[in-house]
């Protein structure tokens, strides 16, 4: 690939992640902190939740990129199974697993401002690291989890996955942003 085709490719893939990051910003314009923070649905989701879930895995994901798969750490406390996460019975829960829980909802001491802001220095670091990396076909295996067995990803593939899971929560969101006030974001 020469490099012109590879500044290309890269541009194209940052363009479609940032045109997937404003459909799901839009989707909280002209809110209230209480109004990012409802849940209009039979769902646990809102939000300033989506916005804050979509940051932390963008912010992970490119970590893994320039760190490997210690970048993402799945462990589980001593005695504690996948088996015991998926049924609700595990006796002691991570704390990786109580942060991503925690990153659904808008906190007490959070505001849509700040977790907007979050989001535009992922946005801003992940450009950066993405500029930086000499070759987007560069891979490292997928920490072990029961959804990603054996798996290696290559820093094209965590960007197509980044965009996709941004695309999917923008979705989300503007059915949540429809269900508090009837707007579009779209």
């Amino acid at each position: 690939m020469t490099t012109t085709t590879l500044e290309a490719e890269r541009a194209d893939l940052l363009a479609e992640l940032a045109i997937a990051r404003t459909a799901l910003i839009n989707t909280t314009r002209g809110l209230t902190d209480e109004q990012a923070g409802l849940r209009p649905t039979v769902s646990a989701l809102n939000l300033a939740g989506l916005v804050k879930h979509v940051a932390a895995m963008e912010e992970r994901w490119l970590r893994f990129v320039v760190e490997g798969p210690s970048a993402m750490s799945f462990d589980l406390p001593d005695g504690v199974t996948w088996a015991d996460i998926e049924a609700g019975t595990a006796r002691e829960v991570p704390q990786w697993l109580i942060d991503h829980q925690n990153g659904f909802r808008l906190l007490p001491s959070e505001t849509l401002a700040g977790v907007l802001a979050r989001y535009a220095d992922v946005a801003a670091h992940t450009e950066k690291i993405i500029a930086d990396v000499p070759d987007l076909s560069a891979t490292h295996p997928v920490p072990d989890a029961p959804w990603k067995p054996g798996e290696v990803y290559s820093v094209r593939r965590v960007l197509l996955h980044v965009i996709a899971e941004t695309t999917q929560h923008a979705g989300h969101a503007d059915i949540l942003r429809e269900s508090i006030d009837g707007q579009r974001a779209t």
